[in-house]
């Protein structure tokens, strides 16, 4: 296997550390000024229902912060829950996979005998593979997100709030986004295979995904094209956004390429309590 090739994130500086809903605005306001640029209508006409725009997300992002959100708990309470629910959702998913493993024991054993149950066991393969329901391997794209170093006595670098130094639901979701957006076979968070309904969560300064609780660095491999991922990553406003605070607050973002990466079956829930035949 090729030596991995490491890219380092390339951003225009940012003049000192800001706040993550710092970096936003400035974010805003560059996407506000370019809009007025490239317009040929008199300036007002166009300045007003942007700046109201951008003036209203200010406010939105502004008031989430001041309000707190359930992605950074701070709550021991809570955070002991999740552990204890984690662990128990491992055990059912262990005797989840010894009954999964006796279900298609049995039905080989049928198919053996019985010609439609061997042609209803083929359409039921193509459709796992179709819902990453097998496994795969592939070329893929491999992104590392860690958190800011801090100082000896774990103090903030200048101007930083413990949150802009910590890696976000909204940082580990903007890099999936972008992957599947370039049309990547399969998504992997650390060893958990993602599916299109899989959902992200960080609680305090982990992630829950799964039923189960991760801690950073958050390692997250795209299965596909290449240079299609690595460019859907380039231009991803969710990652530019992050890369403006690596810049500013020294987290941590590398981008590798991987010549063959295997990814597991999914062997989460899908996401459907319930069915009704009809017709």
């Amino acid at each position: 296997m090729p030596a991995p090739a490491r890219q380092s994130a390339t951003r225009d500086r940012v003049s000192g550390p800001r706040s993550r809903v710092s970096l936003l605005r400035a974010a805003l306001l560059r996407r506000a000024r370019r809009l007025l640029g490239r317009s040929g209508t008199p300036g007002w006409t166009v300045a007003v229902p942007v700046i109201a725009l951008v003036a209203g997300l200010m406010f939105a992002v502004s008031s989430r912060t001041a309000n707190g959100s359930d992605l950074r708990s701070a709550s021991a309470e809570v955070k002991q829950v999740i552990h204890d629910r984690a662990r128990e959702n491992q055990q059912l998913e262990q005797q989840r996979g010894v009954l999964a493993a006796q279900v298609k024991t049995l039905s080989d054993n049928l198919a053996e005998h019985d010609a439609s149950t061997d042609a209803l066991a083929a359409q039921t393969a193509q459709a796992e593979a179709a819902a990453g329901l097998t496994e795969v391997h592939g070329p893929a794209v491999r992104v590392t997100l860690t958190d800011a170093p801090l100082g000896p006595d774990g103090e903030l670098p200048p101007g930083a709030r413990p949150d802009d130094v910590v890696i976000h639901q909204s940082d580990v979701q903007g890099v999936v986004n972008a992957m599947w957006a370039a049309g990547a076979e399969a998504v992997m968070i650390q060893d958990k295979r993602l599916i299109m309904t899989s959902a992200v969560r960080c609680v305090g300064n982990t992630l829950l995904l799964g039923g189960r609780v991760y801690s950073p660095p958050f390692v997250i491999v795209g299965l596909g094209d290449q240079d299609a991922i690595e460019q859907a990553l380039k231009k991803a406003p969710g990652v530019q956004l992050f890369l403006d605070a690596v810049q500013a607050f020294g987290l941590g973002y590398d981008v590798e390429r991987r010549a063959d990466v295997t990814f597991p079956a999914y062997t989460g829930g899908l996401g459907v309590s319930h069915a009704k035949a009809t017709g």
